[in-house]
C-alpha cells in the first residue's frame, strides 16, 4: 500500500469572494514592467550558454558527453521559457517580435510556436479546472476504468517512472493538429507548423550529411530528450502533489485555483538561472504580463501578502518525484489524489 500525505488545509473554492484582480492590486507596480536591457541580455547570455554545450558536446570524450547533453538539454528549456514570455507578449512590447523570437527559439526543439502559445493560454484560463485543463490532467477514477487498455498503459506509464515522456506525448499528439482551431487561430497555427516542418526538414538532412546518424543523436536528440525531461517536470510538478485540489467548472474560483493550485519547487540554482527562474510558478498564473526575471520580486509580495492560501514550498529531489509518480494517479473530489492502490476494481 502506497503511502499518502495526509493534505494539508487548502482554503476551498466555494464561498470565498477573491478575485484575480484583488490579488494584482498587492503585487508590486515593478512586477509588470518590462526591462528590455534584462530581457535582450537573458536571451543573448542563453544564446552563449547553448552554444557552449555544443562546443562542448563536440570536443568532449565519450566519457563527458552526458554532463554536455544534460547542461545544453538544459539551457535549451532556456530557449523554451524566453519563448514561453513571448507567447506571453512580456518579453518584448511589439508583439511582432514576439513572434519572432518566439518562432526561432523553439525551431530547436521542433515546436510550433503559435499551437502552444494558444494550447498553453487554455492551461491559464482554466487552471486546475476538472476535466477542462489540458496540462497534466488527472483522471477519475471512473474514467480511467472505461478507457482502452492502450490508454490506461500510456497514463500509467507517464504518470509514474517514464513521466519525464509525459511532454512528448503531449508535444507530438497535441501541438501539430490545426484542425482543432479555427479561423485566424489555425492559420497561425498553420504557419509554425510549416515554420519548424521546413526548418527539420533543411537542418536534420544538414546534420546527418555532416556529422553522421551519431552525430545527430549527440548534438540533437539528447539535448532534446534532456529539454522534454525538464519540459515534463516542471509542469508536472508545477500543479501537482497529493493535496493540490482541481475543481469541476461549477465551484471553479480562479483566484484560488492559481494560488492553491499553483505549486513553488526549488531547484538547483544552475537550473533556476539556465531556465529564467521558470520554477517560480505561482505570480506567473496570477498574472501571464509578468516577466521571467520579476517573478522573484513577486513572489515575495505573494508571501507577504496571500501566504495563506500558498502551497507549501517544495524542493527538487528524487524523493520528490518519487511521491508524485507513487501518489498522483487517480482523482477524486473527497481525497484529491490517490494511487491505483487505493482503488479496488480499477483494471490492471
Amino acid at each position: 500500500m502506497t503511502t499518502l500525505t495526509t493534505p494539508r488545509s487548502i482554503p476551498t473554492n466555494e464561498g470565498t469572494d477573491i478575485r484575480l484582480k484583488d490579488i494584482l492590486k498587492t503585487l508590486p507596480k515593478e512586477c509588470f514592467q518590462q526591462n528590455q536591457r534584462k530581457a535582450w541580455l537573458g536571451l543573448l547570455t542563453n544564446v552563449l550558454l547553448v552554444g557552449l554545450g555544443y562546443a562542448g558536446i563536440a570536443i568532449a570524450p565519450w566519457y563527458l558527453l552526458p554532463l554536455f547533453w544534460i547542461f545544453t538539454g538544459t539551457a535549451l528549456t532556456g530557449f523554451f521559457v524566453i519563448a514561453h514570455d513571448c507567447g506571453h507578449r512580456s518579453f518584448a512590447k511589439r508583439r511582432w517580435v514576439n513572434d519572432l523570437v518566439g518562432h526561432i527559439f523553439m525551431l530547436p526543439l521542433i515546436y510550433p510556436f503559435h499551437s502552444w502559445r494558444l494550447l498553453h493560454n487554455h492551461h491559464h484560463l482554466h487552471t486546475n479546472k476538472l476535466d477542462i485543463d489540458n496540462a497534466w490532467q488527472p483522471f477519475r477514477p471512473e474514467v480511467f476504468a472505461n478507457s482502452d487498455k492502450f490508454t490506461q498503459w500510456g497514463y500509467r506509464l507517464v504518470r509514474g517512472r517514464f513521466w519525464w515522456v509525459g511532454s512528448i506525448a503531449h508535444w507530438a499528439i497535441m501541438h501539430f493538429d490545426w484542425s482543432q482551431f479555427s479561423g485566424k487561430n489555425r492559420n497561425q497555427v498553420k504557419l509554425s507548423v510549416s515554420v519548424v516542418a521546413i526548418f527539420a526538414a533543411i537542418a536534420f538532412p544538414a546534420l546527418i550529411a555532416t556529422t553522421g546518424i551519431w552525430g545527430f543523436v549527440k548534438f540533437w536528440l539528447m539535448p532534446w530528450l534532456v529539454y522534454h525531461f525538464w519540459m515534463s517536470t516542471f509542469t508536472l510538478v508545477h500543479h501537482t502533489v497529493s493535496d493540490v485540489p482541481f475543481h469541476p467548472a461549477s465551484n471553479w474560483n480562479a483566484a484560488t485555483a492559481q494560488l492553491s493550485g499553483t505549486l513553488h519547487c526549488n531547484y538547483p540554482r544552475w537550473i533556476e538561472f539556465l531556465c529564467h527562474d521558470i520554477n517560480v510558478h505561482v505570480p506567473h498564473h496570477i498574472s501571464t504580463a509578468i516577466p521571467s526575471y520579476n517573478l522573484r520580486l513577486a513572489y515575495s509580495s505573494l508571501k507577504e501578502n496571500w501566504a495563506e492560501y500558498l502551497h507549501k514550498e517544495s524542493q527538487f529531489s528524487w524523493s520528490l518525484m518519487q511521491q508524485i509518480t507513487d501518489e498522483c494517479y487517480l482523482y477524486d473530489q473527497k481525497n484529491c489524489y490517490r494511487s491505483f492502490q487505493d482503488y479496488h476494481g480499477i483494471s490492471r
